[in-house]
């Protein structure tokens, strides 16, 4: 939400809230520097030992104050990194900003049976700064494997409404962390706590008259404060796995978002909007909606590409393909215009909001039926729905009807055919901002990522196997390949890593198909040679696996309490044919195996069909859900178990006697 000025009573607030009750800075027990691992996690670089912060508003310059304090014990070289501080300070412009004081920072060490404090010199603390922050850095001295390391300082920021939360939960295991927050009565917040970590602390209490003002034009009054205070206790590591959306999802924390202010007059405003106020907002917005009425600005080369097309599905992939083909897409997210229209049309580049809010005005000049979708991406985390918070969504794309069908177009990426958004816009629902109102959609996969490999061998008697790898890429696998090879400077560059990713096999000749039309399937033809064994030799093994293999299970940990998500349907599918010298045979013909995952999401099948001297093998796994429960993650531990499994076994080849 945007900033907001702080109400004209407050300038004379003064606080009177009771103070929070932090531990002491330096106060590192002989028992913290003795130990050496932490046994509720044996794995664990470093803990920390103590975590405390506060929160609340100044009496001298109406601020919001923010005060953190931490010690962390360094149990191995894992936890050297804890030592290196960054601190982000946010700013609007170049008057409001956040600022820091009373940076304090040592490491503490046992040296000849005595603890040696080094203190952190204000001349290596450095400010990095960018656009929308500053950044201080610095590193923590004399630092090694058993020291103890602490932190102190005190944030203060004009971003009154945007009130401090908290992280629980980190990287590295807490045995304490507690946060107070002293929240004025003329605020109301809605207060929610995320991810699976219980409170072990919470508590509440009613500061009496802790604000007043002096006369002011608005009355006398007093209000009461509210003192909150939440803590954990032997916190685990937040451990990040595969096939997951933002940290910020699943981390156990504490958020605040301003729902109303009460004035002393009897006043209230309402700072959580109706949806019908966010969509005037947007529509009135000069980056968003001002931008989607100048269509016209490019209009002239929407009409060369539409002139005389009469079918509409046509129309919006000319137009789509157009717009996609001429811009360059800056890598920058935003549901807003940085550039407007105009300008990044002829500067053929921009961030996501100049590009799609242009493709959405080109295909309205075009006179096809589009709305503009806002959606936040998978790395930025899920939405609120419960009301619109528009600062959630950092992304806009296009929703266009044709007939009884939706297509939702993002022109950012080269490859993607017109329909298929990339895989970061897969996240939950997206925000339709239509001309009458607006309605959540569902952002789901309009296609899979599937790849199918048939490769065909004959063994000769020199040892070599010969013949054809044919893979089709098949939706988001097809995107991905295009971009893969077009990182290359040349195909045979491309050919030559892939020869090395392919070790032991030679490629002898390789050629594609539909490389260049993004609506079909890439396929790859080569053809490949493989040196298996020498002459002499009576015996000898085979891994057919080499394509398509999974190396390990992406799934390690023994509980997931938050879910498996794949963002789009995945499939592989590998057939191996392969026919060899009739004085040898197979001595062990693997055994078919069949898993399938509860309520239809997927399964695996491996089969081999042999007969005289040709050997068939069928390996494919289908992952038909984009999410999986948590309920369901030990099915999916079990299936990738037994995949591994069956991938690790090798062929044995045997002269007849």
């Amino acid at each position: 939400m945007k900033t907001r000025i702080l109400p004209l009573f407050l300038l004379f607030l003064v606080c009177a809230c009771l103070r929070a009750q932090d531990f002491p800075y330096g106060a590192v027990a002989l028992s913290d520097l003795t130990m050496s691992r932490y046994e509720r996690d044996t794995s664990a670089g470093a803990v920390v030992l103590k975590e405390f912060g506060e929160a609340f508003i100044s009496n001298e310059d109406y601020k919001l104050v923010f005060k953190y304090h931490v010690r962390i014990k360094i149990l191995n070289k894992n936890g050297l990194d804890q030592a290196n501080i960054m601190i982000p300070l946010y700013k609007e412009g170049s008057t409001r900003q956040e600022t820091i004081a009373d940076i304090k920072a040592s490491s503490f060490n046992l040296e000849n049976d005595r603890i040696q404090e080094q203190v952190l010199e204000n001349k290596n603390i450095f400010t990095e700064d960018s656009k929308y922050f500053n950044l201080k850095k610095f590193a923590i001295p004399n630092v090694r494997e058993g020291s103890v390391i602490e932190l102190a300082y005190t944030m203060i920021t004009p971003f009154i409404f945007n009130f401090r939360g908290w992280e629980f939960q980190s990287d590295i295991p807490k045995m304490e962390s507690e946060y107070w927050a002293s929240i004025p009565g003329v605020y109301v917040y809605n207060i929610t706590l995320r991810g699976y970590q219980k409170l072990s602390k919470n508590q509440s209490k009613i500061i009496r008259n802790c604000l007043g003002t002096g006369s002011s034009i608005e009355g006398a009054f007093s209000a009461d404060c509210a003192q909150m205070q939440f803590g954990m206790k032997n916190i685990p590591a937040f451990v990040e796995e595969d096939f997951m959306t933002a940290k910020k999802n699943f981390l156990s924390a504490i958020h605040f978002e301003l729902s109303e202010v009460k004035h002393p007059d009897g006043r209230i405003d309402k700072v959580t909007k109706e949806w019908k106020d966010a969509e005037q907002e947007l529509r009135q917005e000069n980056r968003f909606g001002v931008q989607l009425k100048r269509g016209k600005d490019i209009g002239e080369e929407v009409k060369k590409l539409v002139a005389n097309e009469a079918d509409e599905l046509t129309k919006a992939r000319k137009v789509y393909d157009f717009i996609k083909g001429w811009y360059l897409w800056n890598d920058s997210y935003g549901k807003y215009s940085e550039s407007g229209i105009r300008k990044a049309f002829d500067e053929r580049k921009g961030n996501v909001g100049d590009i799609n809010l242009s493709l959405i005005a080109a295909l309205r000049y075009a006179g096809l039926n589009v709305e503009p979708v806002i959606l936040s991406t998978r790395a930025n985390g899920m939405v609120v729905e419960l009301h619109p918070v528009l600062s959630q969504f950092n992304y806009v794309i296009a929703k266009v009807n044709i007939g009884d069908k939706v297509y939702l177009a993002d022109a950012t990426e080269k490859y993607h055919p017109f329909g298929l958004l990339p895989e970061r816009c897969l996240n939950g629902k997206g925000r339709v901002i239509a001309d009458r109102g607006s309605y959540w959609i569902d952002l789901k996969p309009t296609d899979t990522g599937k790849t199918i490999s048939m490769l065909s061998l004959t063994l000769g008697t020199d040892g070599v196997m010969k013949g054809s790898l044919h893979t089709t890429f098949v939706g988001y696998d097809a995107v991905d390949n295009r971009a893969e090879i077009s990182a290359f400077s040349s195909k045979e560059e491309y050919i030559k890593q892939l020869q090395k990713d392919l070790a032991g096999i030679e490629i002898t000749a390789c050629e594609f198909e539909n490389l260049e039309d993004y609506e079909k399937s890439v396929v790859r033809k080569l053809n490949v040679e493989i040196k298996v064994f020498d002459m002499e030799e009576s015996n000898f093994l085979f891994n057919p696996f080499f394509l398509q293999k999974w190396s390990e299970n992406p799934f390690k940990s023994r509980e997931r309490l938050y879910p498996v998500d794949f963002g789009v349907p995945l499939e592989r599918v590998m057939v191996f044919n392969l026919e060899y010298p009739a004085e040898f045979e197979v001595h062990n013909v693997p055994e078919k195996v069949g898993l399938s995952l509860p309520n239809g999401g997927g399964n695996f099948i491996f089969e081999a069909q042999h007969s005289d001297n040709k050997l068939s093998l069928n390996n494919s796994l289908s992952i038909r859900k984009t999410v999986y429960s948590s309920a369901e993650y030990h099915y999916l531990k079990e299936l990738f178990n037994r995949i591994i499994q069956v991938q690790n076994g090798e062929l044995i080849f045997k002269k007849k006697t």
